[in-house]
Order: structure tokens, then sequence, then C-alpha cells
């Protein structure tokens, strides 16, 4: 396996302190960091990253076994360091390997094939398009890039500090994260089910009208599935129900569990493939709004973890309840972080624009 490299130096005033808040940060994301006066080595799922202090020299360093992971890394480095106070005007070019691309190397471009609707409020649209195989992998969401209704396509192209540069005015795209849902690389498809809502962003919108032929892009894939165990604990609303669906139909028939779903109401539960040993428990909001109460937070917390078997928790959820299930498995129940995953699907009252 060749192994792509790309390095990039910076000049800080207080290099330390940047390296320590950048080892915080991805610390805080469940990465494996392992620091040392002057230097850090990150390990990401898909490669690696360093960073090491010569006076107010910072290097970054990005390594990965292709050009897109490698790309995926440079990114992360170079926006969470850019996001710092301090070092948002830092001069920041990449050399190296993929340095010269001028695509996005994981950037497709796929068109409507097919709309299903699964429930009152869950519909499911798959895409055609080549070379879809990179999504066929235990990685789970992607990047949806979503043109503006009624303009052509226009795509971000890559930045030399790592950044994308993202097009500007009336032609440029939403980006919302979703779930693969299916992908069939032999039939150039891919499956992404998209929850509708009575005010919707960009993705319900673009779901609700959209017609054959309609274009978007994908970025990634990206994002931590589960981890092998004998015991499983799942839980999240309707946002994750895509991602619970996938995560239960990729577990051996072997495997035992709770799975806790919070949906709208009866009508919007799915016929779950599963294995036998997972218990599903569906939740109903009977029409209280997504997000305003703490009934999936106390079910969850309500299910006893085995001690005498290898677990794994993973949510995806609203952005309170994230935080709530997060603190339970870490400081109650004692999960070490590579055995749980809590992921805020979303925030109420806030859009993916105001958090990104």
């Amino acid at each position: 396996m060749t192994l792509l490299a790309a390095e990039a130096q910076v000049h800080l005033a207080d290099a330390e302190r940047h390296v320590a808040h950048l080892c915080e940060h991805f610390e805080e994301h469940d990465f494996l960091v392992e620091a040392a006066p002057g230097r850090a080595r990150i390990a990401f799922d898909i490669g690696t990253g360093s960073l090491e202090i010569d006076r107010d020299r910072l290097t970054l360093r990005a390594e990965a076994d292709d050009t897109t992971r490698l790309a995926a890394i440079k990114f992360m480095l170079a926006q969470h360091l850019q996001e710092l106070p301090g070092a948002a005007e830092a001069r920041l070019i990449w050399t190296g390997d993929g340095c010269a691309d001028t695509t996005l190397p994981s950037l497709r471009e796929v068109r409507v094939r097919r709309i299903e609707d699964l429930t009152p409020h869950l519909r499911r649209i798959t895409f055609g398009g080549q070379d879809l195989a990179r999504y066929d992998a235990p990685d789970m969401h992607i990047h949806l890039l979503i043109p503006p209704e009624g303009q052509p396509p226009v795509w971000p192209v890559p930045g030399a500090n790592g950044i994308p540069v993202w097009p500007e005015g009336p032609s440029a795209p939403a980006m919302r994260t979703y779930t693969v849902r299916r992908v069939d690389a032999a039939a150039g498809e891919i499956a992404v089910d998209f929850v509708l809502h009575d005010a919707p962003g960009p993705g319900a919108a673009f779901a609700a009208r959209a017609r054959f032929g309609d274009v978007v892009g994908l970025l990634g894939p990206g994002g931590r599935g589960v981890a092998q165990a004998d015991w499983y604990l799942l839980a999240g609303d309707e946002t994750a129900l895509p991602a619970i669906a996938r995560i239960l139909e990729r577990l051996s028939p072997e495997a035992t569990g709770v799975a806790v779903i919070e949906v709208g109401e009866v009508a919007d539960e799915l016929d779950l493939a599963h294995p036998e040993g997972i218990a599903l428990h569906w939740l109903h909001r009977t029409g209280a709004p997504a997000g305003s109460t703490l009934r999936l937070a106390e079910a969850v917390k309500a299910v006893p973890i085995p001690q005498d078997r290898s677990v794994f928790a993973w949510a995806g959820t609203e952005f309170e309840t994230f935080k709530a299930l997060r603190a339970h498995w870490r400081k109650t129940c004692g999960l070490p972080r590579d055995r749980h995953l809590a992921v805020a699907y979303w925030r109420r009252g806030h859009s993916e624009d105001a958090d990104a």
C-alpha cells in the first residue's frame, strides 16, 4: 500500500497554544491524540495528521492511502486551525500529493432515478451516477450538495489551504449531511432517505420537489459506524432512522441488544430488518414537536447496560438529547470512548448553516 502525504507550514505567534486547542478539539470528537512537548499526532479513521512546532512555525502533515482521504485530513487540520482566534489569517499552503488537483477527489455528480415514499414523513430518493463504489463502505454519511431550484449546478473546487473554495452568488449550492442508505455500485445507484418537514430546509425542500433527472453533488463518505460487539444499544429520532436501519441490516445475525427509536406517530414506523436478538422499541411524540421532550433520553437511560458482554452504544439525536446520552454513557455507565458514539444530527431552533 502506497502512503500519500502532504505538508503545510504556518507561522503563528503562539503555536503551542494553537496545538493544544487542536488536540483538545480532536479528543472531544473521539479521535485518538498522542501529544508530547512540541508535537502531536492525531489518528483519524482514514489516516493520520501530525503537528510539529519549531519556535513560531507550525508544520502540519497529513497521511492517507488515497487522495480522497488525504484531502479530508488536510481539510480537517486546516479548517479547525483557522477557526482558532489568531490563526484565521495565517497563510497556509499545502504541498505534496494531491495538491495539483483541480477538482475535489470525493465529488460525484448524480441524478434522481427513483422516488419512493416509505412513510408519511420519510422519502427515499435513488440517485444514479458513475464511480460510486467508494460509498459502499462502513462510513455512513455523505454531504449532499443541492443547487438552488432552477439554477445549473456549480461545484466547489480545491483550495490551496486544503479548504474547498465554495461558489458564491445565486448558483451556490446548499450542503446538507445525510446517511447513505443503500449503494449498488454495479448499477451505479445510491439511495438516500429524507425526512420531510413542515418547515423544510434545503434538503427536505429538494426531496419534496425532486423529479427524475434532477442533479445533486455528493461529497464523502465519512462518519464512524459501529464497532464490533456482542450487545448493541441504538437510539435516535426519525433523522437517525436511516442510519439505524443501515446499522441493523449490517449486524451479525447473532447480535443482541436494544434499539430505541422516536418518531411522530405510529404511521412513521418502518418494518426494519434486524437480528432476532435486537429488540425494537418505538416511541411516539403524538403531536409534541420533535426535540421538545425528554422521552427518548429517558427511555435510553432506562436500558440496563450488560456487564458480562462487549457493548457498543450509538445515538443520532437532537443536540440536547445527544449531550444527555453522551454524558450518561461516559459518566454513569463508564463506557470507554471506543465503546460508544453519540452524534448531534440536528439542533432545535438552528439550521445546519447556522451550526456550520
